[in-house]
């Protein structure tokens, strides 16, 4: 992923040197990747320094693991095919009605030596709690695929505006994100511990943002692209950017969950999800329809 933003700042800067140096070693990364680290329908967690593999779909515990799932799929590397299985199988084996687990099942007697997971019981923490920090990036990897219904979902179990319903459940403030939520091998699921704690606002936020609503800034300007659960309707939002307001209004006549038919700036129509930046203009008066 990091690659990929590299390389847009290469083009920008027309630095065909640096272009080339990162497709050439991406290019030897993936395929390090995919030879090392697909395994069937899930990508691994990683290796130990002694070779040991983590997270095999074999393993007798922690088989299945969140986050390399979701990046696999947000950085590119995944096939099409690899990103539908996936995601398949977090929604599958890591959801629960409080949010995606970090791993599956919980280490207990099959751990590898070292792994700090063991110190926690089943369900808390790193020992396959609910991380609400990573909950967004798979939200996310659903947009990038295109699906706005699972997306929805997976950002309304952490969200404290959609779970005040159960809040004797969850046991902290109902206005605020928590560092995690006890898992289903906890005692207490759905129970959440050290509110305040966590970084898990400025994803939502990347995540409302970016990847649902789908204002995304870039170097040449606004790309509007929202991926949305079916029935959320036509929307209006205001987004200010580089000292101009633009006034967007986003229509879904074919109530679909992703894709843009055309934008019209300021009565111009534009094909695409872009909305061109121009110098010195104070306003953007946009229309985006999806289709």
């Amino acid at each position: 992923y990091a690659m990929n933003i590299l390389r847009k700042f290469a083009e920008y800067k027309q630095d065909k040197e640096t272009a080339a140096y990162l497709d050439e070693k991406q290019e030897e990364l993936g395929k390090l990747l995919q030879e090392l680290c697909w395994n069937e329908d899930r990508f691994i967690r990683g290796f130990t320094e002694a070779g040991e593999v983590i997270g095999k779909r074999t393993d007798p515990e922690a088989n299945m693991w969140l986050n390399p799932q979701s990046w696999a799929v947000i950085s590119g590397l995944a096939k099409a095919d690899q990103a539908d299985m996936a995601l398949e199988r977090v929604y599958e084996k890591l959801n629960t009605p409080y949010g995606a687990i970090l791993m599956d099942p919980p280490y207990h007697a099959h751990a590898f030596d070292g792994a700090l997971a063991v110190i926690y019981n089943p369900g808390a923490k790193e020992n396959a709690g609910i991380f609400c920090h990573n909950n967004p990036w798979v939200s996310i990897a659903e947009t990038v695929i295109g699906r706005g219904n699972r997306a929805f979902e997976i950002y309304k179990k952490t969200c404290p505006s959609y779970i005040e319903d159960i809040s004797e459940i969850h046991c902290t403030e109902p206005y605020i994100y928590s560092q995690m939520v006890a898992g289903a091998d906890a005692v207490f699921h759905g129970q959440a511990k050290n509110s305040w704690l966590t970084g898990t606002a400025a994803w939502t936020f990347w995540n409302l943002s970016q990847a649902i609503l789908g204002v995304q800034p870039s170097y040449d300007g606004l790309c509007i692209n929202p991926c949305i659960p079916e029935g959320f309707g036509d929307f209006k939002l205001t987004r200010t950017f580089r000292d101009a307001v633009y006034y967007i209004d986003v229509k879904n006549p074919d109530n679909v969950q992703k894709g843009v038919k055309k934008v019209v700036v300021d009565g111009k129509e534009h094909e695409g999800c872009l909305i061109p930046f121009e110098e010195g203009k104070k306003e953007y008066h946009v229309t985006v329809y999806m289709g």
